[in-house]
């Protein structure tokens, strides 16, 4: 397993990590309203689907972080969680913003593909 592939993993957690950040906690402040676009009065009326949101980024952080710790043996781990960033971002990317298309499915994409290159 390439280190360039860990390396890009560890990218795509941490990039996961500040979106649970921005949703979770930053969401209706300006840091969280700047980053998204929106306003003060739809982050208020919004703050619980984007802490929900957020959540479900912690748990891409964790399995990405699980798959790291397990070294060559994550091997399955690290595609199913990066196949998971990869069909949401594709998603969010179609529905929401083409930006989240290239923030969120382009890397994984490369990381799949570094997992599987000798």
């Amino acid at each position: 397993m390439s280190i360039a592939a860990n390396i890009v993993i560890a990218v795509i957690a941490l990039l996961h990590l500040w979106f649970l950040i921005l949703e979770m906690f930053l969401w209706t402040k300006p840091a969280g309203r700047r980053a998204f676009g929106t306003t003060a009065e739809f982050a208020e009326q919004s703050k619980a689907l984007a802490a929900n949101q957020g959540l479900y980024n912690g748990f891409l952080v964790a399995g990405l972080v699980w798959g790291l710790c397990l070294g060559s043996t994550g091997f399955y781990v690290k595609v199913f969680f990066l196949g998971c960033v990869l069909v949401a971002g594709i998603f969010g990317g179609l529905t929401a913003s083409r930006k989240i298309l290239w923030i969120q499915a382009l890397p994984a994409a490369i990381g799949l593909v570094l997992l599987h290159l000798p």
